[in-house]
């Protein structure tokens, strides 16, 4: 955490300090920072980069941000990636997603309702995305919160026969049935939407274990919101392995709920954790500003 320095100058800047290396990673332990992000300089960067490896989710607390800010620090810390469906772009910055229930200058910027299942971002892709920020700029009046699982910690306590069980297979990811409907669409048949979908994203197969490349934890690589089957085995098979991956992950010992307060800008390991979005009550307004990044690293490692 940040100490306040004299009033009037900036907070002195303290940040959490990294598990020994011969320590294994704690899991996932949200650290809760105050830290002015347009401050943020290349060694930071680094640093912070390395403070979500390995404690998983940074909230950074009091932000006050304009777009072009909020792009600044996400390009210290990663690349970013504007999705590859350009109506949940911001008009004026691609890089930014825009998930939103309130018009902008009269218009519908983005899209509602978005990530409500469990899901890793763009594990639809054979390359994933590294980190995930969010930045929620309109808050509903009541609660409005984050869901994830830390998948290493579910794959550290994931009983050693089902271990055995899935060692060596690969599952194939895809999200075209979360396409949401635009006004474009009308007429169209549902087989042309799929198609479509599938010219732009035609899904990916991954290793059901991965290794992280900076921390080394094995994770468990799956999700029941994009996670379609396994492949090598019988489909049966493969449909009784997800049920009893996913029932396993899902268990509420597993799922940390992460609530969202005003001036909240949150940045997460896409590896490591998979998220579920809460939802909006009918007649409350919510906005956020979501920007993926890349890192310098493979997905995973070899």
């Amino acid at each position: 955490m940040s100490d306040a320095g004299p009033a009037g100058a900036p907070a002195r800047e303290s940040l959490p300090p990294l598990p020994p290396p011969e320590v294994a990673p704690p899991g996932l332990t949200p650290q809760a920072l105050a830290l002015d992000l347009r401050t943020v300089d290349d060694a930071m960067a680094a640093r912070l980069r390395e403070l979500c490896y390995r404690w998983k989710l940074l909230v950074f607390k009091g932000q006050d941000l304009t777009d072009e800010e909020y792009i600044a620090f996400a390009r210290k810390v990663g690349t970013p990636e504007p999705y590859f469906q350009d109506h949940y772009h911001h008009p004026d910055h691609p890089e930014i997603f825009v998930s939103s229930n309130v018009p902008m200058d009269g218009r519908k910027v983005g899209v509602a309702g978005t990530g409500r299942m469990w899901h890793a971002d763009y594990s639809f892709f054979d390359r994933p995305l590294a980190f995930t920020c969010v930045f929620p700029k309109i808050l509903p009046r009541v609660k409005r919160e984050t869901y994830y699982v830390d998948m290493a910690r579910v794959y550290r306590e994931l009983p050693d026969a089902l271990k055995k069980d899935i060692a060596g297979l690969t599952a194939f990811n895809d999200a075209w049935d979360y396409y949401k409907v635009q006004p474009w669409d009308i007429d169209r048949a549902v087989r042309e939407l799929i198609d479509q979908w599938h010219r732009e994203a035609p899904g990916a197969s991954h290793p059901l274990v991965v290794r992280h490349p900076a921390t080394g934890e094995d994770i468990l690589y799956c999700s029941s919101g994009f996670t379609k089957r396994v492949e090598g085995v019988t489909a049966e098979r493969g449909e009784a392995l997800l049920r009893e991956l996913f029932a396993f992950a899902e268990q509420p010992r597993f799922k940390h709920c992460q609530p969202w307060e005003e001036g909240d800008l949150f940045m997460w390991d896409n590896r490591t954790l998979i998220h579920h979005a809460s939802s909006v009550p009918a007649g409350e307004q919510s906005r956020s500003y979501r920007i993926s990044l890349y890192d310098e690293l493979p997905f995973r490692a070899s």
